[in-house]
């Protein structure tokens, strides 16, 4: 899932507060880089996709990530062929 379509789904605009500040930034920010206004930081992908659990995954959020988590690569082509 997109962070767009992930923030979208939340309830209420506490809700998205509250997953800002476990992702250590503002929903604000959170909504530039959802749009492409921001680039998402990499260790800013690492915290979204461990508090989405996994819903929003870091080479949704970071075109350039092999370069960044090399050791993916194999997982997210297997995951591709399911």
């Amino acid at each position: 899932m997109d962070l767009k379509s992930y923030l979208k789904q939340m309830p209420t605009e506490a809700d998205r507060e509250a997953f800002a500040k476990r992702c250590e930034t503002s929903v604000g920010h959170l909504r530039n880089v959802s749009r492409g206004d921001r680039p998402c930081a990499t260790d800013l992908a690492v915290l979204i996709e461990r508090e989405s659990s996994g819903e929003v995954t870091r080479p949704e959020l970071r075109a350039d990530w092999a370069n960044h988590w090399p050791e993916l690569v194999d997982q997210t082509a297997t995951a591709g062929q399911g």
